[in-house]
């Protein structure tokens, strides 16, 4: 009994974790009433490992997980869209990935693109992109297997991720999900984009009933 509460507990401390790490512009309806297709791009990393590592090396480490975090998106998505349909299309990355090489924009150079200027080149309405800070290598798989001395210790703590929704035509920050990742989190990138979303789907701007929440409280 006393682990179902703690379980219980655990589940609502996360829920409420969620709610206030998310960002929704009060110009969302507006600003995103025409939005057809989305472009997932790979997310930039800061890598800060334990083991030594050159600068060439880091940086294609960082490149990998990058693209785990696109990857684990697009795969979320796409099983997202089979259960419920969701008013947006989210472009193939393999597509997103030749057409920015194509323009010579790669991992190394994306950062210096503005989100009007990366719209426009990948024709698209809307751009979801982020941060990741690791301390380890999540798309290598981790330890998820529970101490709670672990949390004391800060042995736990692996790192932190934002996804970013911004409207393509203005450039603008439509949406924005903050969270922590440690043991709980996830196994790899996948887990752990799979939990995260979970965890923030009932904010998530294009679900259907979110609209229908909005439009009732107006």
């Amino acid at each position: 009994m006393l682990r179902l509460l703690f379980i219980l507990s655990l589940l609502a401390s996360l829920q409420m974790s969620a709610q206030k790490n998310i960002y929704e512009s009060a110009k969302f309806d507006e600003l995103s009433a025409d939005h057809n297709t989305l472009a997932i791009l790979p997310f930039l990393t800061k890598l800060d490992l334990k083991d030594k590592a050159t600068t060439e090396d880091l940086k294609s480490l960082e490149e990998k997980e990058g693209y785990a975090v696109q990857d684990a998106l697009e795969t979320y998505f796409s099983k997202r869209k089979k259960k419920k349909k969701l008013p947006v299309e989210f472009q193939n990355t393999k597509d997103t990935k030749a057409i920015l090489a194509q323009k010579g924009i790669d991992y190394a150079n994306i950062d210096v693109y503005t989100i009007k200027q990366l719209s426009e080149i990948l024709g698209v309405d809307g751009i979801i992109s982020g941060n990741i800070d690791l301390n380890v290598l999540l798309s290598k798989g981790v330890s998820t297997d529970f101490n709670i001395t672990d949390y004391f210790s800060g042995n736990a703590d692996y790192g932190r991720i934002g996804v970013k929704i911004s409207d393509g035509d203005t450039g603008k920050l439509l949406w924005k999900y903050e969270k922590e990742i440690n043991k709980k989190t996830g196994k790899n990138t996948t887990d752990l984009i799979d939990r995260m979303m979970k965890l923030a789907i009932r904010k998530f701007p294009y679900e259907r009933e979110r609209k229908k929440d909005r439009k009732n409280k107006e």
